[in-house]
């Protein structure tokens, strides 16, 4: 299905400054530990500010993390409104054949609202006991885990819980999530190719693991934005937003508002609280900020580790970019903010050409692991460079017997390939000695390095954010056809 664009406005027009967005861009492109791959600003439902660092690029899927967690929930808003699904009920009820095997008390009480509160009772993450208890049937697994409290009583952030919710809902409608949520919400939003990662029980894994374009996130929240409805259309049930973006649960042990970060401030369904409105988000930056009190949502795609400090740059920049009224005499600003929109790319690998005299010595050259192992994942045990006829240069990865291709041209930004994944290199020499190649794995967020020394011929490998699943480097990208894994981190 062919998605209808948002309707598009200068950011003047929708009263908000393009001074401030610039300024926001300006400090994430300052931030170092900060890399931006998508921004896109709505405003009284109008898109008044997008783009892509290359070579990142719309409509591409990219990993979401646990911003799934969000399109989970909202599977189980629907399935509650079709008479599927009672968020009060046991979520032993649904699975009567653990009915026997499951006797902890605290976990035969917990309800489904329990699940979609991140409020099962236990103090901590569970997701490793769960799927190793049984791989076969991680809900069993997880209800295995006695509960250390009583259910509803403590928050932690806990995949299985978000597993339950999903397999729950994928039982109960005979389908996948992605299935289930296609006629009721992603064709009716306009969404279109989204992929979701499924376990060796065929289910998809619902806290994680569903790969969408920006695009889809800013649809969902702008109808969350605007109560479940789009344009005249209730997609979801009448007070669903309320109840999914209120705290049930404090995630600090203290329910209020006071001078806290923004992972403090309480937990809804499969929603957290924010400073200012609420939001879904994923591991390295991947967010859908809703907030009400300014009509407006912001749906960004990164890899970072300082998810907080991104938040707290959209507080600093963003929010007193949005004024109450329309402003005036802002063409100019808004010009230069398209026009800048429009150029956004990330720096590629450093370097320049290497010397024309050393260019032999590199060709054809092969690498073994600084210090005779790759310990940092992937583990790579082989890395060889040659010369292309064309002026490129190769890179090639050898990892636990697989091959993996990259091509580049040395000191002239990135090259982009949809094979063996969708990814793209960058690589230059600092020296006639020392050449750098960054890989970046365009359907997630992130961006692997790769430095080769010819002095010793040997090479380091690291990510500048680590995947939380171990796939080798030819599976990172967005499940296509029966794909299967294991547990993945949020």
């Amino acid at each position: 299905m062919t998605a209808h664009p948002f309707p598009t406005a200068g950011p003047a027009a929708q009263g908000v400054d393009a001074s401030g967005v610039h300024a926001f861009l300006d400090a994430l492109e300052a931030a170092p530990d900060i890399e931006p791959h998508s921004l896109m600003i709505l405003r009284h439902g109008h898109l008044v500010a997008a783009g892509w660092w290359t070579p990142y690029a719309a409509g591409r899927p990219h990993l979401l993390y646990s911003l799934s967690k969000s399109f989970t929930a909202t599977a189980a808003a629907l399935a509650e409104a079709e008479g599927l699904l009672d968020f009060d009920a046991p979520v032993l009820s649904y699975f009567p054949e653990f009915e026997a095997d499951i006797t902890d008390p605290r976990s035969r009480a917990m309800l489904v609202r329990h699940v979609a509160s991140m409020a099962s009772g236990h103090e901590s993450e569970t997701v490793d006991e769960a799927f190793a208890a049984d791989p076969a049937e991680p809900v069993r697994g997880f209800l295995l885990q006695p509960p250390q409290r009583d259910p509803g009583t403590v928050f932690a952030y806990n995949q299985p819980c978000t597993y339950t919710l999903g397999a729950i809902v994928q039982r109960v409608t005979g389908q996948t999530l992605t299935d289930y949520l296609r006629p009721r919400l992603f064709d009716p939003l306009g969404v279109g190719e989204t992929l979701w990662q499924r376990d060796r029980t065929g289910r998809e894994i619902g806290f994680s693991g569903l790969h969408a374009a920006t695009d889809a996130v800013a649809r969902l929240g702008q109808l969350y934005l605007d109560d479940g409805t789009w344009r005249g259309e209730r997609l979801l049930p009448e007070g669903w937003v309320a109840r999914a973006s209120r705290p049930h649960i404090p995630t600090d042990g203290v329910m209020g508002e006071g001078d806290r970060p923004d992972s403090n401030r309480g937990y809804g369904y499969q929603f957290w609280m924010s400073r200012h409105g609420f939001r879904g988000d994923g591991a390295y930056g991947q967010f859908c900020l809703v907030l009400p009190g300014h009509d407006a949502v912001i749906a960004a795609t990164t890899a970072t580790e300082r998810m907080q400090e991104y938040l707290d740059l959209v507080w600093r920049h963003l929010l007193p970019a949005f004024r109450s009224g329309p402003l005036t005499g802002q063409e100019a600003a808004d010009t230069a903010l398209r026009e800048r929109l429009e150029r956004l790319a990330l720096p590629p690998a450093g370097g320049g050409p290497v010397p024309p005299e050393r260019a032999g010595d590199w060709s054809g050259a092969v690498f073994t692991p600084e210090g005779g192992v790759c310990g940092d994942q992937p583990e790579l045990t082989a890395a060889e460079v040659t010369a292309d006829a064309d002026g490129g240069w190769a890179l090639t990865l050898t990892e636990d017997g697989g091959r993996f291709d990259a091509r580049f041209f040395d000191g002239q930004g990135w090259t982009t390939a949809e094979k063996p994944v969708p990814a793209a290199a960058s690589g230059g020499w600092d020296d006639g000695g020392t050449l750098a190649v960054d890989l970046v794995f365009l359907e997630t967020p992130h961006r692997l390095r790769i430095t080769c020394s010819l002095t010793d011929r040997t090479f380091r490998a690291r990510w500048l954010t680590r995947p939380l699943h171990e796939w080798p480097l030819n599976k990172l990208r967005a499940p296509r056809g029966s794909v299967r894994g294991g547990p993945e981190r949020p």
